[in-house]
């Protein structure tokens, strides 16, 4: 009898400007259809990456976005609600390349009907303001005081002591659009950036790498250098993800975070070769990783009650000693990993409104 062995090749790897056109076509034709708004969502995203990050996109390689483009000024004109999606879209498909011109009178469209009059956030103000701008289209709804409150909602560094994810995106997205993708100065002073840094604890101590992703983003269009910890670690789990197009899967996957630490990385000049992607249905999905240390330590200094204590110093071998293992061991990475850990925890216990 003879041994076979049996051989199976690893799987391929490739660079982003490799995985560029397999995004698009993945996207645009083999996740969802294009009346689903999840759709608009996922494509402005993975557009938006290639396009802020200067990938050279092949005019072929758009093609599966020809007919939505060519319909664009219907659907804008049919669902203006959306027009915050449609102009990213189609904006950024003629800057990638793809022939045509229509975005600058589909902007002046937007404007004339008051589209951005109509939104209730400064952050979608905002947003409207920075799409419309890149066909040199003003809005009403960009008041002049419109910077200074999104600067002093970011300049409150108690804010991100907490866990609260919905600031911490607002926080990036702010910085993201005052710095027109880190084409600029976004020009946020030392308060913001402590902000920046305090989101980041909180985001590696609950080790959601989606937020971190997006935080050393900011940071980095802030003219910082992120924390080399925090790189590493999205870098890590990066280079793990697996690209799934063996069999067709309802995309309730992990593609956002994919999309942010590519972009991540690409900004900070990495570009590893990670998983494979295919023109064809894919499902992006990260590797397993800790649980994190956040809801353990929230834990633990809430039952603590009036005994808990402000004080780095005094509190982490009482907080150590509570933990088991692998949180104890991301909460001692969190610590190591910036200077500015004592401060943040100083908020981050909320000793002074204990109560029992």
């Amino acid at each position: 009898m003879s041994n076979i062995l049996a051989f199976t090749a690893p799987p391929r790897r490739q660079v982003l400007s490799e995985r560029a056109a397999a995004l698009v076509a993945c996207f645009a034709s083999h996740r969802r259809i294009e009346d689903d708004v999840f759709w608009l969502k996922e494509n402005a995203e993975t557009l938006n990456i290639l396009e802020c990050t200067g990938q050279k996109v092949d005019a072929a390689a758009l093609q599966p976005h020809l007919g939505f483009y060519q319909k664009l000024s219907d659907r804008l004109t049919f669902f203006p609600q959306y027009y915050r999606f449609l102009l990213s879209i189609g904006l950024d498909l003629e800057d990638l390349g793809m022939p045509g011109a229509q975005m600058e009178s589909l902007c002046h469209w937007v404007a004339t009907q008051g589209l951005p009059d109509a939104e209730l956030s400064d952050l979608q103000r905002a947003e409207a303001r920075r799409l419309l701008a890149r066909r040199g289209v003003f809005t009403r709804a960009a008041d002049a005081g419109l910077d200074d409150r999104l600067r002093a909602f970011i300049s409150r560094p108690e804010t991100f002591a907490l866990p609260n994810k919905k600031a911490a995106y607002e926080l990036t997205h702010i910085v993201f659009y005052l710095s027109e993708y880190g084409r600029r100065d976004p020009h946020i002073g030392a308060a913001a950036r402590l902000s920046l840094e305090y989101a980041g604890i909180t985001a590696f101590l609950d080790q959601n790498l989606d937020l971190l992703a997006e935080i050393c983003i900011a940071l980095r269009q802030a003219g910082q250098v992120p924390n080399a910890h925090w790189v590493a670690a999205i870098r890590r789990s990066l280079a793990n993800f697996t690209v799934d197009d063996s069999v067709y899967v309802a995309p309730a996957d992990d593609y956002h975070e994919y999309l942010v630490s590519t972009w991540a990385m690409s900004v900070m000049g990495i570009d590893d070769p990670c998983a494979a992607v295919t023109a064809k249905p894919c499902a992006f999905r990260k590797p397993e990783a800790s649980e994190g240390a956040l809801r353990a330590v929230s834990a633990a200094l809430l039952g603590l009650g009036r005994a808990r204590s402000g004080s780095w110093e005094r509190m982490q071998d009482t907080l150590y000693a509570m933990l088991d293992d692998r949180a104890a061991e991301t909460l001692c990475d969190a610590a190591a990993s910036t200077s500015h850990f004592e401060a943040y925890f100083e908020g981050f216990a909320r000793a002074s409104l204990a109560t029992h």
